[in-house]
């Protein structure tokens, strides 16, 4: 069998017989140290920090490597969480891709299937990347040691990345060219299910705050003397509603009003504020829906005698694939899958099934409909967890963004979904939450981090698989560059 990858012809032979021993090995290096990894995981779970704030977390995984030989760079492009652990010299130069950073308002009991946060706390890792950011850690201190007994020359990387959620932190890191050197990016998310990723129909995503700055004044008594900065905040929100019918269908548009003014109806508010998530399929269309909605802005401020500052505080670039890439860590993962689970875990995976909502339920059946045959269907839709894995030809679902996107860009990058949460379970939810320090999460996480560990080791001991790679890289850019969206002037913030 052969296959056309953007010009650049492999053979499957050619994959299948590259070097596999390296899965077998490399899988009794991660187990060696997997108490140690997931301690780690639950560690970084009870420390739950938000976006730019990931100081403990942070902190524990510098401190691990460092103690496994690997030199520390931190504080990195005004974040102080950012760093870069890395071991070895030369080229290639491999990266691998870790967050930390938990959300705000998620906090939750671990285990429960009811909700119940924790007194005192309020953020949760309701997106898995206290396992995400311990999976590469484990990758990278598994490829060190593999690397050390084979003799194998290059550079590994471990990059600490801070602020993924809806701060975009990678872009930072890429602006700043922390990737510029880099040959390869290796990284992983937790998921439901197990499948190779490509593109995935991740969006672009601009995060804008729109602040409009009015005159107040007694809204009975004096009404003409005042100008209402609410009022050109729904003006504009009006605006980008008649909008949305002349955007590409795939583009999304969603606001939160963070300041309306006050809470004083016999006051004309002087001061109102929008956020905006602007979301495209290319990077290049959300820089034109960002232009437009600027216009409404000022129109808005036009209408009502206002004025508009304009803020934009992150940035994430659409993400281009890479097949060759793919197609290596493709054929790890389906060495480690299926995980195998105990009947305990399959029990504990259905009563957190059962708490989903009605919603996530119908997610679930829709997404089995699509990415499942019709004689299989019933049977997948009754497992408390998706053990199988997907074909990565397979796209469902997506809509979401990343700031992998941007390392993309920039070097040709690679990732995997792996099976952490019972089937039905939302990211962003509390019942992830829950799950997060469960036995079936850190199986998830440290099968995660046999996948990477192996891609790395067979783009090493396979070097003309990197040259493949680059070579489709710039076959799927055709001639684009990094569209640097983050502007200069824009720095890492708390807002």
């Amino acid at each position: 069998m052969e296959m056309c990858v953007a010009g650049t012809r492999i053979t499957q032979e050619g994959v299948d017989s590259m070097e596999t021993k390296n899965q077998d090995r490399i899988s009794e290096l991660v187990e060696k140290q997997k108490d140690t990894y997931t301690s780690m995981a639950d560690e970084i779970w009870g420390y739950a920090e938000p976006r730019f704030q990931e100081y403990e977390s942070s902190r524990v995984q510098q401190e691990y490597l460092a103690s496994r030989g690997f030199s520390i760079r931190a504080d990195l492009a005004g974040e102080k969480t950012a760093f870069i652990a890395e071991w070895g010299s030369g080229k290639p130069v491999l990266a691998f891709l870790g967050e930390f950073d938990a959300l705000s308002s998620l906090q939750q009991e671990a285990d429960c299937t009811e909700r119940r946060p924790i007194a005192g706390k309020t953020d949760g890792h309701g997106c898995g990347h206290h396992l995400l950011g311990t999976a590469s850690v484990a990758a990278v201190d598994a490829l060190k040691s593999y690397m050390e007994e084979k003799d194998l020359k290059g550079t590994i990387r471990y990059y600490g990345c801070p602020a993924e959620e809806n701060a975009g932190g990678k872009a930072y890191l890429v602006r700043d060219g922390y990737f510029n050197d880099c040959d390869i990016a290796i990284t992983w998310h937790p998921s439901t299910t197990n499948k190779t990723m490509g593109d995935d129909k991740f969006l672009a995503n601009f995060r804008v705050f729109f602040t409009f700055h009015g005159i107040s004044s007694h809204a009975a008594g004096a009404p003409e003397l005042g100008r209402s900065a609410l009022d050109a905040v729904e003006i504009m929100d009006i605006g980008v509603n008649y909008m949305r019918e002349h955007m590409v269908d795939a583009a999304r548009v969603h606001g939160a009003i963070t300041n309306t003014g006050g809470i004083a109806p016999n006051v004309i508010p002087a001061e109102a504020q929008i956020l905006y998530a602007i979301r495209a399929p290319k990077v290049t269309q959300v820089k034109k829906l960002y232009e437009r909605m600027c216009d409404i802005a000022k129109g808005a401020a036009l209408i009502t005698g206002t004025t508009v500052d304009i803020r934009q505080v992150a940035a994430y670039s659409n993400v281009i694939g890479n097949d060759v890439l793919e197609e290596v860590m493709d054929k790890n993962l389906d060495h480690f899958i299926p995980i195998r689970y105990t009947e305990e875990e399959l029990a504990y995976a259905g009563k957190f099934k059962e708490v989903v909502t009605e919603l996530d339920k119908e997610g679930l059946k829709d997404m089995i409909a699509h990415v499942v045959e019709k004689d299989r269907r019933k049977e997948v839709l009754d497992m408390p967890l998706l053990d199988f894995k997907l074909d990565r030809s397979e796209s469902y679902g997506g809509g979401g963004s990343t700031d992998v996107g941007d390392v993309s860009w920039v070097v040709p990058t690679v990732q995997t979904n792996v099976c952490c949460y019972a089937a039905g379970t939302a990211l962003h939810s509390w019942q992830a939450v829950a799950q997060g320090k469960a036995s079936i999460a850190h199986k998830g996480m440290l099968t995660a981090a046999k996948v990477m560990a192996c891609t790395g080791a067979d783009l090493l001991e396979n070097p003309e698989l990197i040259k493949k790679a680059h070579k489709d890289w710039l076959e799927e850019l055709d001639g684009e560059t990094y569209p640097n969206p983050l502007p200069p002037e824009v720095k890492p913030e708390l807002w």
